[in-house]
């Protein structure tokens, strides 16, 4: 898409919100004249309507109209009322349960298209859709095999929603790059990497394979947990744009009312479901990294099933290793181990000085201890650290960044459960048990058995890096003994940059001549 579409795209977006009213519902305290001014103009071009629903929508449906990517954004925020406040909150929430479906002829033509075959052959029934998220829709369904008649999920992708995601990845890009330039403080967050990630991950995500892969994955690697598990996949009626899964019967995590009506202990399911996100990252170094409460339920057995795999996250062991210190010094108030791990992960650049850091973190790390659980705003903690690692240079981490979000969001969704939720007291026995056995004596065995493996491929690259060692001297000797040269299309290139620049310098040329000339002329 040019760059003309995309500024055009940008107008649209900030039209929508001026339309469905969000500017003018931005809450006036401590905004400037200026911004008062705007927002008061915005009011006059807003839609008059009442909301059927007896709330106000208005972000929800301004973001629904916006695409994909802002749906997925919105869910994000929605499981975060002190962030956004709880209006804004209600509001986001119905991207999780009430977006648009499409046709289920639509669905019928997008199974028969990624699989081959006729949508007869595959399921014996295949019902109306029952759920719709920003990237596909889920139909009931039902499938016979040798075991018989079971129940599925079918979920289908959405016509259209791979093109309209790379447009609105093109404004997102955009407003990186604009961010960046105009406001140079901000660089450190690395806004276009961080909507590279996105980019990434929302593309993988259209491709209904990878989430069965996912599913698949996890389920191994859960098989053996305590109160959790996902969906198996029914890899035969599963495509590119189709992923047919097992039917699961249970109560949503968004409905706390019928949670407790089941008889379910919403405590504990509170304290399961951040393990169970720690044990993923820390032991398996791959974890769900979509967890708002559309995709988690829970079951008869009072197991909590996650569903929608299409975002996960990966750490490598290094990445697990200092996140488990950082973690775990926070837990134990160990505030110079925190900052020593900071500056190890090269987190924070070396000139600055460790007490200093440490003294840092303890601004943080103190407000966790001491005080009832309710007492404590994650978002204020978050904006302390963002203050705090400005001052000391330290990066936005771009591979963190997925990580750092479902953490977030799995913590939203505990504190609703649970009111009083401490997700450190929660999180400490299995950072806990994850750092005596990968940080003590078992680490030095790991450690080892690392080095070897990496020594054996090493040995097994030595024929190949030496020919390339041997080839890469000859290029050099070569050059010495002819000069520099570029390529054919390296040469047009340079040549076409340099045309531009001569063109641009002589236009500078004659505008200085004839602005001399006037000098001159009016002296005279």
């Amino acid at each position: 898409m040019s760059v003309f579409g995309a500024y055009f795209r940008l107008v649209r977006v900030g039209w929508v919100l001026v339309r469905e009213g969000v500017i003018s519902a931005l809450p006036e305290h401590d905004m400037p004249a200026s911004a008062r001014m705007v927002r008061a103009t915005a009011g006059l071009f807003a839609r008059r309507r009442v909301p059927e629903t007896g709330r106000n929508d208005r972000l929800a449906r301004a973001i629904e109209r916006l695409g994909p990517s802002y749906v997925k954004m919105g869910q994000f925020l929605a499981t975060r009322p002190d962030v956004v406040g709880a209006a804004f909150a209600d509001d986001l929430s119905l991207l999780q349960d009430s977006m648009a479906t499409f046709p289920r002829e639509a669905a019928v033509a997008n199974i028969e298209g990624s699989l081959g075959r006729p949508v007869e052959d595959l399921y014996v029934s295949l019902g109306e859709p029952i759920a719709a998220a920003s990237i596909a829709q889920v139909h009931p369904g039902t499938v016979r095999d040798n075991a018989g008649e079971r129940q599925v999920a079918v979920k289908v992708v959405r016509p259209g929603v791979r093109q309209r995601f790379a447009a609105d990845i093109e404004v997102m890009y955009l407003v990186a790059r604009m961010q960046e330039r105009l406001l140079p403080q901000t660089r450190r967050l690395k806004a276009i990497e961080v909507t590279r990630t996105l980019e990434q991950t929302t593309r993988i995500e259209m491709d209904l394979r990878l989430e069965a892969a996912a599913l698949s994955e996890l389920g191994e690697n859960t098989r053996n947990d305590p109160g959790f598990r996902v969906p198996k996949v029914d890899w035969e009626r599963t495509g590119r744009d189709v992923v047919t899964m097992e039917w699961i019967d249970g109560v949503k995590m968004s409905d706390v009312e019928g949670l407790r009506a089941a008889g379910h202990n919403l405590d504990q399911l509170a304290d399961t479901l951040i393990q169970s996100f720690l044990r993923h990252t820390l032991r398996d170094g791959f974890f769900h990294a979509d967890m708002h409460q559309g995709n988690l339920f829970v079951d008869d057995q009072g197991m909590i099933v996650a569903v929608d795999m299409g975002i996960v996250g990966r750490l490598s062991r290094k990445e697990r290793r200092f996140l488990a210190e950082i973690l775990y010094g926070f837990i134990t108030r160990d505030y110079v181990r925190v900052a020593n791990v900071h500056f190890e992960a090269g987190y924070v650049p070396a000139y600055h000085d460790v007490a200093s850091f440490a003294q840092a973190i303890r601004a943080i790390g103190e407000p966790i201890h001491g005080q009832p659980a309710e007492t404590i705003s994650m978002a204020k903690l978050l904006t302390l650290l963002f203050e705090v690692t400005e001052l000391f240079d330290m990066e936005t981490r771009p591979e963190l960044v997925m990580l750092q979000k479902t953490m977030v969001v799995v913590e939203g969704v505990a504190r609703t459960l649970n009111p009083r939720f401490n997700m450190w007291k929660a999180s400490e026995p299995v950072v806990g048990g994850w750092i005596r056995d990968n940080l003590g004596p078992k680490r030095l065995l790991a450690d080892l058995r690392e080095g070897a493996h990496a020594a054996l491929r090493l040995a097994e690259a030595a024929p190949e890096i030496a020919a390339k060692a041997e080839k890469l001297s000859l290029d050099l000797s070569a050059m010495a003994d002819s000069g520099f040269r570029f390529d054919a299309d390296t040469a047009e290139a340079i040549g076409r940059s340099e045309a531009r620049h001569s063109r641009s310098g002589r236009f500078a040329l004659w505008l200085i001549a004839l602005t001399l000339v006037y000098i001159a002329w009016t002296l005279t």
